[in-house]
């Protein structure tokens, strides 16, 4: 079943995506920081406000705000895991191979390569201020409920670090305003 995504104005879009067969392949810094850059670039491309991230070993949670009208989550989603892919893929054909055979899935004959687990992932339209924090508080205490770290700004990959002011921060959220409430992305 293909997955439907509602690109309402003035909606935030919560989003979940995961590894294939929800294996952790987000387990290394340098992989991670190449999905932050894929993020960013992402952002800068189809201008939406980035208000919570988190990466974990296995999967991803967004909480973003598109800016403009006419905009395509299902876009936005491509324009993030489709270079990040390419690029991890790429990486392990040259220098792990041995990596790809987690990989391998073989459609119609033809065998090819899936990081991500098929369909569009999760997206919640979120428009409701009381939704939207809980939203930022379940993405940025991800971490702590995982047990990988005890408070949620320890954790180097989620926006908690950046809500916190911390000057290490590798990917900045924005500040937004919804229901006449302003929440500050820089603590």
């Amino acid at each position: 079943m293909k997955h439907r995504f509602f690109n309402d104005s003035g909606h935030a879009h919560y989003l979940t995506f995961s590894c294939y067969r929800r294996q952790q392949l987000l387990n290394d810094d340098i992989t991670r920081l190449w999905l932050v850059q894929s993020i960013d670039q992402a952002r800068k491309k189809h201008r939406f406000k980035l208000w919570a991230w988190v990466i974990m070993p296995e999967h991803v949670h967004m909480l973003l705000h598109p800016v403009v009208e006419g905009y395509s989550i299902a876009r936005i989603m491509q324009l993030i895991k489709g270079p990040f892919a390419r690029r991890l893929i790429g990486e392990w054909r040259d220098h792990a191979p041995h990596k790809l055979a987690r990989l391998c899935v073989n459609m119609g004959g033809k065998e090819s390569f899936r990081l991500w687990q098929a369909g569009g992932g999760f997206d919640r339209n979120l428009y409701q201020m009381s939704r939207i924090k809980k939203a930022i508080e379940y993405i940025e205490y991800n971490p702590v409920r995982r047990g990988l770290v005890i408070e949620p700004a320890e954790w180097r990959w989620s926006s908690a670090r950046a809500r916190m002011g911390t000057r290490d921060a590798l990917l900045l959220i924005d500040d937004f305003e919804f229901e006449n409430e302003r929440i500050t992305g820089d603590g």
